[in-house]
């Protein structure tokens, strides 16, 4: 009866400690994951926000309402090929040729639809396919011959440079019909204002929701959990912000449905990534390949299938940017779109040494990205400062990574 009574009162000390942490442990809890070098993605939103002051200060029409709608449909194309990049860079891999990519993807869509007058929907569906198909030779180099990725996509984007050359002809560019519905959903469709704030107060009623559900199965297992005070505190900050950021857009253009989607296809991503055994695979590869490979994990189809999804975003990036620009010619995927798709994931937050990063990089590192190309637009500043600029930062944003990764290792959470 004493063991019971002793138990009893354990347990009751135990859920006063862990009640008491509240907001005050969360934030100690941060403090520490920062100085030990767990910064996640503290680096990218103090860089929005500094570049935010820097070009607002410059040129305030930088934080103008329309003219962060345009960026915001600037973005989405790069997006979803930095989203691509993720997958093969938690491997410890890499691919060069999402640029050209891309592009061959944007001069099948002129080919396919313009030209040989194919629907819509089936010429997005070859772009594709090609571009899945891309992904999977990449892969079966990888895996069958152990050839380094960074040679097999260097080869490809050559390759794929090439074929987009031949497709397009003499004329080297194809433009799309201004009327259509693929160009009008790149350049003018806005999402309804209510369906823009309703989207905004989902995020915030989700993690409250599972929060309060994974106490309660967390309490009935007797193990402790996270004080729900602290999911609140979370979930009301992350509403006000999108609120405050849907409030912004509105009194412009709105939020594009380019960039909803973009942003929905990163949610699903991370979900993949977070929750699904695929996803834990992918980063117990890049922390020691041949450690997963003794756990059991086939790391030769998970290693296929980040080649696929990263060359098939790659090509989806293509089908946007034909929208957004209403056209498929040579330069499409050329230039600075592989620096930025890369740039993107990188500042963003993934590791290029494998095995740390997230979905949210993709989107985060995007914002940054073209946030400095258009701010640098707006100065009429020429392309070769902002190459540098981006190249600056894309080096900082490795240096910061290396140096933390190394504080990581020595505090024990590498």
């Amino acid at each position: 009866m004493t063991d019971d009574n002793n138990s009893q009162q354990l347990d009751r000390a135990d859920t006063r400690v862990r009640h008491d942490e509240g907001i005050s442990g969360a934030i100690r809890e941060f403090i520490d994951r920062t100085r030990s070098g767990d910064l996640g993605m503290l680096p990218v939103l103090a860089g929005l926000v500094l570049i935010s002051v820097v070009f607002t200060s410059l040129n305030p029409v930088f934080l103008a309402p329309i003219n962060l709608a345009n960026l915001l449909f600037d973005a989405s194309a790069v997006g979803f090929i930095a989203l691509g990049i993720i997958f093969v860079l938690l491997l410890g891999e890499i691919d060069l040729s999402v640029g050209s990519m891309s592009g061959l993807a944007s001069a099948m869509i002129g080919v396919l639809w313009v030209k040989t007058g194919l629907p819509l929907p089936l010429a997005i569906l070859g772009a594709l396919a090609a571009g899945a198909f891309v992904g999977l030779f990449f892969g079966l180099l990888r895996n069958r011959f152990d050839m380094p990725s960074f040679v097999a996509t260097l080869a490809g984007l050559l390759t794929l440079l090439g074929f987009q050359l031949y497709i397009l002809g003499p004329t080297g560019s194809i433009n799309l019909p201004f009327t259509s519905p693929l160009v009008r959903f790149g350049q003018l469709l806005i999402m309804p204002a209510w369906l823009s704030y309703t989207l905004a107060i989902l995020p915030g009623l989700l993690l409250i929701y599972g929060g309060i559900v994974a106490a309660k199965r967390r309490n009935e297992a007797n193990l402790s959990s996270t004080n729900l005070s602290v999911t609140v505190f979370k979930a009301v900050i992350i509403t006000a912000v999108l609120v405050f950021a849907v409030y912004y857009l509105e009194k412009g253009r709105g939020v594009p449905w380019m960039f909803a989607i973009f942003t929905l296809v990163v949610v699903c991503a991370e979900y993949a990534l977070t929750r699904t055994k695929w996803g834990r695979s992918m980063f117990a590869i890049g922390g020691n390949a041949e450690a997963a490979r003794r756990s059991g994990i086939n790391v030769d189809s998970i290693r296929m299938s980040a080649f696929v999804l990263c060359s098939t975003f790659a090509a989806l990036g293509g089908v946007f940017s034909s929208a957004r620009l209403a056209s498929a010619s040579i330069q499409a995927g050329t230039g600075d779109v592989n620096l930025n798709a890369i740039a993107a994931a990188v500042i963003g937050g993934t590791s290029l040494f494998g095995g740390r990063g997230s979905a949210w990089s993709a989107l985060l590192g995007v914002l940054v990205i073209m946030a400095i190309s258009n701010g640098l637009t707006l100065l009429n500043l020429s392309s070769s400062l902002r190459f540098m600029i981006t190249g600056g930062v894309l080096a900082f944003a490795v240096i910061v990574d290396s140096i933390a990764r190394r504080s990581r290792a020595s505090h024990g959470r590498a």
